[in-house]
């Protein structure tokens, strides 16, 4: 019985070494393990090719209309002088013309969208009222629809479309009158201008380089 307890012994004795050196591992520079005569295959890495990363691209926005807090601000410095000597005064509460008769710009004008009006000269023959619009692209899609099927002019300037109309007549006292709209529709704004017997060379014009740049 004596042996055999020995026995025990000394075979728990080398199974506690073995569950130490088990849980050992060996540190950085130590000797290495003995290799088993079969080794299991590493796992292999698939390399992977760098996928370039593209260079930004500069979004070509369309410039967008800021809309002016007064009437002086949509015209050059030289067309606010040249307007100020040929038919004052600007905005005169007398002056109700609209800047269009066509019925869907009457409606985009009646649902409020942003929007800034001029006017000048007295009540009176001779004058003219322009309104700049702030419009979405559907707006601006129904305007020039309506436009064309109004028998407007329309062709591409100006950075957008513009659109004509003009009229030539006598009126009942017999005094030959000529009036007309322009209308100017880029990105999200509309400009619209009527006028009669009053035509500033190059109106519109200056409104788009002075709005646009």
């Amino acid at each position: 019985m004596t042996n055999i307890r020995r026995a025990l012994a000394a075979g728990a004795g080398v199974a506690v070494v073995l569950a130490v050196a088990a849980g050992c591992v060996p540190e950085p520079g130590g000797s290495p393990s003995p290799t088993a005569s079969t080794t299991s295959p590493s796992p292999s890495v698939t390399p992977v090719t760098p996928v370039p990363t593209p260079s930004p691209i500069e979004t070509m926005l369309p410039d967008t209309l800021q809309l002016p807090e007064r009437c002086e601000d949509i015209y050059s410095a030289d067309m606010l002088a040249s307007l100020n000597a040929q038919n004052p005064p600007l905005n005169d509460p007398g002056v109700t013309m609209y800047s269009t008769e066509n019925a869907v710009g009457l409606e985009i004008l009646a649902a409020g969208p942003p929007s800034i009006r001029c006017s000048w000269g007295t009540p009176s023959e001779s004058g003219l009222a322009t309104t700049v619009t702030v419009i979405d692209a559907a707006q601006a899609a129904a305007l020039r629809t309506a436009l064309l099927e109004a028998g407007f002019g329309c062709e591409e300037a100006l950075g957008g479309t513009v659109c004509r109309i003009e009229q030539r007549g006598v009126s009942l006292d017999d005094v030959p009158y000529l009036r007309g709209e322009t209308h100017v529709v880029r990105d999200n704004g509309w400009v619209a201008t009527a006028y009669i017997n009053f035509t500033p060379e190059g109106y519109s014009e200056d409104i788009v380089q002075t709005l646009w740049g």
